[in-house]
């Protein structure tokens, strides 16, 4: 499992790029893996507020529908429309496919989320725990 350094994690298995005051986020590799192949990305309307915690978007799967989350607060500065047409580009790179730009009203958001080592050992706890 893939788990890169250099971004921040949420409980609901989403990865945060921080770049300036922009938030890029997508799905971790354990997302995808375990949703399966993905067929349809439901993506927020632009320049709508978000809040910590606040669904903003859907993603099914042959196997399942789920919720995606913002893990920060803002304002969403951009979708990646590329995902409408190839939903699959989740499943071949997730790390290199955001699903949506927010940004930032609260950079402090950010302390609430997971570190690398933090995120690893909740990917541990559900596959022990079968989630």
């Amino acid at each position: 499992m893939n788990i890169p350094e250099n971004l921040y994690y949420s409980n609901e298995h989403e990865w945060v790029r921080v770049e300036g005051e922009n938030a890029y986020i997508g799905i971790t590799d354990f997302a995808q893996e375990h949703l399966g192949d993905i067929v349809f990305v439901e993506l927020p309307e632009p320049d709508t507020d978000v809040s910590a915690g606040e669904q903003v978007g859907v993603i099914e799967s042959v196997k399942a529908v789920s919720s995606m989350f913002s893990p920060v607060s803002g304002t969403i500065a951009e979708i990646n429309e590329a995902l409408e047409d190839t939903p699959e580009l989740l499943n071949e790179d997730p790390y290199q496919n955001h699903i949506l730009v927010v940004r930032m009203s609260d950079p402090d958001d950010l302390d609430a989320l997971l570190t690398p080592v933090k995120y690893a050992q909740l990917c541990e706890e559900e596959e022990r725990g079968g989630k």
